[in-house]
């Protein structure tokens, strides 16, 4: 294991998940952030199916800064009950994994 995450964000279009993006990446919550523009989500929501374009935004970190950045995420976002999930990095090459934990809060 890495002690990397990958973080997985929609937000409801391209310039949201960027600004979202790129907050959690100045506050140094997360080291990089890619915005996915034409997601289509469907989802229950209220008794019915939903269906709405929007955008993915992934982000990398450590898993000790997951809480925070949640929570910053979910100060940030316009969405009521916005997804913010993440999974585990099980392998990445050691520059890149070195990079990220250099560009997150706490550093190395």
């Amino acid at each position: 294991m890495t002690g990397l995450i990958s973080v997985y964000i929609t937000a409801p279009d391209a310039a949201a998940a960027e600004g979202l993006g790129r907050a959690l990446v100045e506050e140094r919550l997360a080291a990089c952030a890619n915005v996915l523009p034409g997601a289509v989500s469907l989802y229950r929501w209220e008794g019915a199916v939903q269906r709405e374009q929007e955008a993915v935004l992934l982000l990398k970190t450590r898993a000790e800064l997951f809480e925070a950045l949640a929570a910053r995420a979910r100060a940030l976002h316009t969405s009521q009950l916005p997804c913010v999930v993440a999974w585990p990095i099980v392998a990445a090459s050691a520059d890149y994994a070195a990079w990220v934990r250099a560009q997150t809060a706490g550093g190395s």
